[in-house]
């Protein structure tokens, strides 16, 4: 019977993304999905930060997981929905700003990870004033 104050191990999603006969497999962690979507996002001319999300900061101080702030990814059967909260800078066109980062999020996706992205959701958490 296993103790009580043993480590268990992470939970996290994971996908199959290439699997030849004898080359073996590569497996892409879910998580790397989140950080390419999310330094796409903030590559992008006008967005100041990913917004903060205090019930995933609280999971990942609890599980010690290093979870994307302001990133969530449904990924299945080799297509992806990406859901973004983000801060923009002041003086900038939200809708505009908002459709380069989807343009950004489903081009780094589909290039760098090959599956495909059925959507990018921004929500705008905040403005940064102070942002210059």
């Amino acid at each position: 019977m296993a103790n009580e104050t043993e480590i268990k191990e992470e939970v996290r999603s994971s996908h199959v993304i290439h699997e030849k006969d004898k080359e073996g497999q590569v497996i892409i962690d879910d998580e790397v999905c989140s950080r390419i979507a999310a330094l796409a996002a903030t590559e992008t001319e006008g967005v100041d930060s990913m917004a903060d999300n205090i019930t995933k900061e609280l999971i990942a101080k609890l599980s010690r997981s290093s979870l994307s702030r302001g990133v969530k990814v449904d990924v299945g059967d080799g297509v992806v929905t990406v859901f973004l909260s983000l801060v923009l800078k002041f003086g900038y066109n939200i809708p505009d700003t908002a459709s380069r980062v989807q343009e950004r999020v489903k081009a780094a996706i589909e290039n760098m990870i090959g599956y495909d992205v059925k959507a990018v959701n921004v929500k705008i958490a905040g403005i940064n004033v102070d942002a210059e």
